[in-house]
């Protein structure tokens, strides 16, 4: 395998940038690393926000990637309150992440009034073992994100994913920028949602952050010359991270990186 341990990335790093890209196949998986991404987050349906990807697509993006790979850990879409057969398939798909070499995984679970669920949450960081952790943005649908963010640091996250509560992380950089000063070093703010080439060295100087998670992906046409009726919903093609806007991406990270340092 080729998995790149979180301590070698933590200690690469040091201060420099980080570019997470969502990758929803293999195919994303290697052209976010083609583009210059510094880490994959893998999952499926995208459309939904996110889901845990299958083990066979696990194993085929750890076995031909370089870069880190973490694993979204969501069982389901909609909201993060989990029944308990929800939480048991969630710790069974950590301990196969372990198992299977990947480098982190990326995971949250709220209690049905709307706060970080210690208790569940605590069982998926013990499951984690010592794979990198990251909270994802069900943070943005807490009740009460600052005192989510303290439970996260209590549990030992590394970071946590987040738009600052709104649909893109440019429209929430205000509360990016209080969890950031809220954080304080403790943990990693990491913004998330629309974020492009375009608009990276804007949220940088809004926010401070040093770690951002984009998705860079396209349209694809189908490859179908037989067109199915539109009203069964399966027509279309795929939607996937395109290598040349990873790399438009890294290379505004990277020069926003070094105006600041200038």
């Amino acid at each position: 395998m080729k998995a790149k341990p979180a301590e070698q990335e933590r200690a690469g790093s040091g201060a420099a940038c980080v570019l997470e890209i969502a990758a929803n196949s293999l195919a994303s998986a290697l052209a976010a690393q083609e583009g210059g991404a510094s880490r994959i987050e893998l999952c499926a349906a995208l459309e939904l926000g996110g889901l845990t990807p299958s083990p066979a697509q696990i194993a085929l993006v750890r076995e031909r990637l370089s870069i880190p790979v973490h694993v979204l850990v969501r069982p389901r879409a909609g909201d993060f309150a989990y029944a308990d057969e929800e939480h048991a398939t969630m710790l069974a798909d950590i301990e196969y992440c372990a198992a299977a070499g990947c480098d982190g995984v990326v995971i949250g679970a709220l209690t049905a009034d709307g706060d970080l669920d210690v208790a569940r949450c605590r069982e998926l960081v013990s499951a984690a073992g010592r794979l990198d952790l990251t909270f994802h943005r069900a943070i943005d649908v807490c009740r009460d994100p600052a005192a989510a963010l303290e439970a996260a640091i209590g549990l030992g996250f590394r970071r946590v994913l987040s738009s600052g509560g709104a649909a893109s992380a440019m429209e929430g950089s205000a509360n990016l920028r209080r969890l950031m000063e809220q954080a304080a070093g403790r943990i990693e703010i990491m913004p998330g949602a629309g974020i492009d080439a375009g608009n990276i060295a804007a949220l940088m100087a809004a926010t401070g952050a040093r770690e951002f998670h984009a998705s860079a992906k396209r349209s694809l046409p189908s490859r179908m010359r037989f067109a199915p009726p539109a009203a069964l919903g399966m027509a279309g093609g795929e939607t996937r991270s395109d290598a040349v806007e990873v790399r438009r991406l890294a290379e505004a990270l990277r020069d926003a990186a070094s105006a600041g340092r200038g």
